[in-house]
This record gives structure tokens, C-alpha cells and sequence, in this order.
């Protein structure tokens, strides 16, 4: 199959798969005496694989390093769990910073109550409060919850 064949079938766009090939994340194809491309199933299969690992937000380094595995697979598959115990790390730490920036969020949302003026508007004062390094109540240190309880 030509590229353009792979990538509508993979559901992807034709730069995405040069992409991934330049990457040497998705095996060169055979060139026909033309210098067309000749892709086969396998590389539908590569890339299916390529895609779904990008879909769990894996880097391609970790998607490397997978794809590495899929061609030893004799290999122990400690360093498999191990990756995807970073990954789950990672995402962790995202829901973290996610959780913060509502907070930051929600108190810079507080500042401001009413219908008024742009140059009244406690959210935008505050946002340029901030662009001039001066204190702002987005980034207020946060109040826990057992000081807002007592």
C-alpha cells in the first residue's frame, strides 16, 4: 500500500507517518523501482501500535523503547512495567499541577462578582497585577481546609 493508503488507515495524517519513520519509530518501507513507498500490514500494525501508545500520552522515547521490546520479545518485560510506572507517575503529577491551576482558578475567579467596568474587574486587575511582579491572588499561598473550617 502507498502512504497515503497507510496513513487513511490508520487514521492519521501523511506527515505523521514520514514523522514517525524519520523518528525510526515505524520500520522503512520498500521502495518500488518508481521510489514510491511500499507499505505493508505490518507497518499498519506499527503504526496502530505507534498511535495507541501516543493516545496513553506516552513520549516517544517511552514509544521507542516499547517498540524495542516488540522486536526482542524474548526480553524480560521488567523495564515494561517500569515505564508504564513512570508514565502512571507522570500522571500523577499532572493531576497535581491540574488540581492546583483550578484553585489558582477559582480565586482568581472569586475577585471578581459583579457586572462592572474592565478597569474595575478584580480578575483583571489582578492578572495585571501579576505581569507587573506584584503579588496576585491566584498564586496567594492557598488556604487548607482545616483554617477555612475553624
Amino acid at each position: 500500500m502507498r502512504i497515503g493508503e497507510l496513513a487513511q488507515r490508520g487514521r492519521c495524517d501523511v506527515e505523521t507517518v514520514r514523522f514517525y519513520e524519520r523518528e525510526g519509530l515505524l520500520d522503512a518501507p520498500a521502495r518500488e523501482g518508481n521510489g514510491y513507498r511500499n507499505y505493508t500490514s505490518g507497518h499498519l500494525a506499527q503504526l496502530n501500535f505507534i498511535r495507541h501508545c501516543r493516545s496513553l500520552s506516552m513520549g516517544l522515547p517511552d514509544v521507542r523503547v516499547l517498540r524495542s521490546f516488540q522486536e526482542h520479545p524474548e526480553s524480560a518485560c521488567d523495564a515494561i512495567n517500569q515505564l508504564i510506572d513512570e508514565q502512571i507517575a507522570r500522571i500523577h503529577h499532572q493531576l497535581e499541577s491540574l488540581r492546583l491551576l483550578e484553585q489558582q482558578l477559582h480565586a482568581l475567579r472569586e475577585t471578581c462578582h459583579a457586572n462592572q467596568t474592565a478597569s474595575a474587574c478584580g480578575i483583571l486587575q489582578n492578572l495585571q497585577h501579576a505581569a507587573a511582579g506584584e503579588p496576585c491572588e491566584c498564586h496567594a499561598e492557598p488556604v487548607s481546609e482545616a483554617v477555612r473550617q475553624a
